[in-house]
């Protein structure tokens, strides 16, 4: 607020925005009055909405030149009251990167419903081994796995020999499309048995020993394994990067936390499906429903998480075992049917918005934030706005909503550009938006 937006002829724009400080400092004022009042907090979330920027209509052409500068390779959209008062390419297709993630929340709501829960099998076998087998759920943490151990051990199992890990459920015939083979915790690899995401947390002391770096979490050989060649510190790393080691993660997790609670365990962590025939002991049903899994992905913007959602919608609609093709089978019909949206609108290859052939259209863009308006308050809440924002190397994305006298007004801005202008782009569009309403009022 109150400082230039851009150096291509904006001098008088600085000027406005300076007033802006001013009459901005005055909502805050009100914000707190209404924050004591009864239903107040509706009014600030409508209010703080509100400060988006404001502009008048005289520099509204100069505003719209300066838009078409910023986004010199981009897509841009922006709405008051239903209705489109500016684009910019808006029919052409560009990469989302995490901006997708919208979409894929909305297919999930519509597909698996917003209480839905994940769930993993436990089977135990005559000679005392334990098989595990994952429905992709993406919350199966360490929290989740003392749960598990505390009701094995309440239902009298005292001594396990083998743990048989199973992540047959899901055929991934590749890697998730746009990762890469790196350490960093983003470039975690999906798995329909993985657990807290397929990243480890350790800390490496000086001395060269390794410990957990989360309380929850106990110490592991394979930290110990990851963690050479580290430098001394706190690291969060992928555990698919070295030979994806996530189902002896499982394992290892699962023979630790039964070793905490009192059950022993004799034997080794062996891959490998359940036998036929074979009845669950238990079903370990996700403490989260898929509303609570969703806020932390808008959130968090976990790349892992999105794509075990998107593979549990391919499942439900056509089957398991989960696999690519019925991912993006089931996210393209939900936007053809729901939303009439073709591939000439929209391209999906995977859930999260890694991949590098997503495609989607500014228009297509607001046609799902049109959708999601009744679940907008699963967005996060930054700079005054709703929104969700993307980035990779060469994208730089947000879409969310303003607030307008009728609600929630979508806005949509799309860069695959060298150069990160979208934050100039998202205050021109907030600004445009606010010049709208001075118009009309």
């Amino acid at each position: 607020m109150g400082k230039c937006v851009h150096s291509v002829d904006m001098s008088s724009m600085c000027k406005v925005f300076a007033k802006l400080k001013e009459n901005a400092m005055k909502k805050r004022a009100l914000a707190a009055f209404l924050f004591a009042k009864p239903g107040g907090m509706r009014c600030i979330f409508l209010l703080s909405l509100g400060l988006c920027l404001a502009l008048p209509g005289s520099v509204w052409a100069g505003a719209s030149q300066s838009l078409e500068s910023l986004a010199e390779n981009g897509g841009l959209i922006v709405t008051r009251n239903g209705v489109t008062i500016y684009e910019h390419n808006a029919d052409s297709q560009f990469m989302p990167a995490s901006v997708q993630k919208i979409g894929t929340a909305l297919a999930a709501i519509k597909i698996l419903g917003k209480e839905y829960r994940f769930s993993t099998r436990l089977y135990l076998s005559g000679d005392r081994d334990l098989y595990i087998r994952g429905l992709a759920d993406p919350l199966l943490i360490s929290e989740e796995v003392a749960q598990i151990v505390t009701v094995l051990r309440g239902r009298g199992i005292s001594a396990l020999r083998n743990i048989h890990v199973d992540d047959s459920g899901c055929q991934l015939e590749n890697p998730t499309d746009g990762a890469s083979n790196t350490l960093n915790p983003y470039d975690a690899q999906n798995s329909c048995l993985a657990v807290n995401f397929n990243t480890i947390n350790l800390i490496k002391a000086a001395d060269g020993s390794v410990r957990s770096g989360e309380e929850q979490t106990p110490a592991l050989p394979l930290m110990r394994e990851l963690a050479q060649g580290l430098p001394p510190g706190s690291h969060r790393i992928n555990a698919t990067a070295t030979g994806n080691q996530s189902l002896r993660y499982v394992g290892e997790l699962f023979a630790a936390m039964c070793k905490k609670q009192g059950i022993t365990v004799s034997g080794t962590i062996i891959p490998g499906p359940v036998p036929e025939g074979l009845k669950p002991v238990y079903e370990h049903i996700s403490s989260k429903t898929l509303d609570e899994v969703l806020t932390k992905l808008l959130k968090y913007s976990n790349n892992f998480t999105a794509n075990q959602i998107f593979l549990a919608m391919g499942a439900k609609q056509y089957g398991w075992p989960a696999t690519w093709d019925k991912g993006q089978r089931a996210m393209t019909a939900f936007y053809r049917n729901e939303l009439g949206l073709s591939e000439k609108d929209i391209v999906v290859r995977e859930g999260s918005g890694l991949s590098r052939q997503n495609r989607v259209t500014p228009r297509a863009m607001l046609a799902i934030l049109e959708a999601f308006k009744p679940h907008a308050g699963l967005l996060p809440f930054e700079n005054r706005c709703l929104r969700k924002s993307g980035t990779m190397t060469g994208v730089y994305g947000y879409a969310g909503y303003f607030a307008g006298e009728r609600g929630l007004d979508s806005f949509v801005l799309l860069l695959n550009q060298p150069k990160n202008t979208r934050d100039q782009v998202l205050e021109l569009l907030g600004a445009l938006h606010e010049a709208k309403g001075r118009r009309k009022n």
